[in-house]
């Protein structure tokens, strides 16, 4: 995905950095990424869904709170009313540029700011929260211990995940004001509550009374055993996972013609793990899948191996070729399937010439109705008769063209 670097004002007109991932085909929605308390929009979740997002054509906008990340300010003078508002500035920006977010996603405290927001946001057709608190309070727990220092001298410094951070007055009480229940339950949009039942940062109870207070649409999704920061890069593609096949629900994706050429689309592989094989596919905005290899190979057996995928090709076109015929024949064909094998033999084993390896696949074809002997026969003929077979059987033509490199 194609990152650009951008900078807008936000709530005291410090500068605010953000990142913008586009969509290597047609851009058909955007999406708008807030982050974690004390976080910034570049952690591993925050990267992983928006590269799955926008494999499906949505852009997504992660910029960092001001004083955090790269962006200008201090931070000692925030509040969460003023992340709100930094939040409002960042969809300002979107609507400016033509790319008004329907999709909104928030991570933690910034959920708690997406939720805050959301009625201000007349374009969200869709928002998601991910570990967040329903009392933005809560997020005092992870200094409960300067509280006092706090109130009595007007500021402490913390320590967050291992930084040094100021928190002043200002922030305690802004945040012991603000609360969620009426925003959530005039929430308009879809909403998908995902929490780790075993977050040890804010519990799980939080995402019970936020799926509660809200109305339908809504839904919500486990995050199984992934810690608060969603640090594992499973539990970072799961999530991604679902949030891309949900939001497809309630945000209009149709893309528009294929381009000249590639009568079915674009398919495009972008490394889901470049410490391993892990592949992310997608082939337009609707369906996507992973390509790993085996854990034999150095893989994590994530996903079909490449040649998996080929095999797969060629079983898939050989079913549906065989059904067409027999639909439009009318013969009693019940059910059909395709067992497929794959190999690398010398070619004078198949009766070739050459000394050379070739691809070897073997078909067996499993067809369940009252069928004849000679209507048997004849479907099996038909079987060659696959696209996909016959692709394979004859020499092809692949160029390969290098791109500029994305901003990382």
């Amino acid at each position: 995905m194609p990152t650009t670097k951008i900078r807008f004002a936000g709530h005291t007109g410090d500068m605010l950095a953000a990142r913008l991932d586009l969509p290597e085909g047609p851009h058909l929605a955007t999406a708008l990424f807030v982050h974690c308390f004390t976080c910034s929009g570049t952690i591993p979740a925050a990267r992983r869904i928006a590269g799955r997002l926008s494999g499906m054509g949505i852009a997504v906008l992660r910029f960092d709170f001001t004083g955090l990340g790269h962006s200008e300010g201090e931070f000692e003078n925030t509040t969460f009313s003023s992340n709100v508002d930094d939040l409002l500035a960042a969809y300002a920006y979107l609507t400016e540029h033509k790319m008004p977010p329907t999709l909104l996603i928030g991570h933690s405290l910034g959920g708690a700011a997406i939720l805050k927001a959301a009625g201000r946001i007349k374009t969200a057709r869709a928002v998601v929260t991910i570990g967040t608190p329903f009392d933005p309070s809560h997020v005092t727990q992870s200094f409960a211990g300067s509280l006092p220092e706090i109130r009595a001298k007007g500021r402490a410094t913390v320590r967050l995940g291992g930084r040094p951070f100021t928190i002043n007055d200002a922030f305690l009480k802004d945040i012991e004001a603000s609360s969620l229940g009426p925003e959530i339950e005039a929430l308009k949009p879809a909403l998908l509550v995902m929490h780790a039942p075993r977050d040890a940062t804010v519990g799980i109870d939080n995402a019970t009374r936020i799926f509660t207070a809200a109305h339908h649409p809504k839904s919500f999704v486990t995050l199984d055993n992934a810690d608060h920061l969603i640090s594992s890069a499973s539990d970072a593609e799961y999530a991604a996972g679902v949030i891309a096949a949900w939001s497809a629900r309630y945000i209009d994706l149709r893309p528009p013609a294929p381009p000249v050429g590639a009568p079915e689309g674009v398919v495009r592989v972008s490394e889901a793990d470049s410490g391993g094989f892990l592949q992310d596919i997608n082939a337009g905005p609707k369906h996507h899948t992973l390509a790993d290899e085996p854990f034999a190979y150095g893989g994590t057996d994530s996903g079909m191996s490449p040649y998996g995928f080929l095999a797969a090709g060629l079983v898939a076109c050989t079913s549906m070729t065989i059904r067409m015929y027999a639909r439009r024949k009318g013969w009693p064909l019940d059910h059909v399937q395709v067992d497929v094998t794959h190999n690398k033999v010398h070619a004078q084993d198949a009766g070739q010439i050459t000394d050379q390896k070739i691809d070897s696949f073997r078909r067996d074809i499993h067809l369940n109705g009252d069928l004849s002997d000679t209507q048997r026969q004849k479907l099996l003929q038909i079987a060659d008769k696959c696209p996909v077979h016959q692709t394979l059987e004859r020499v092809s033509e692949i160029t390969t063209v290098l791109r500029d490199p994305a901003v990382a």
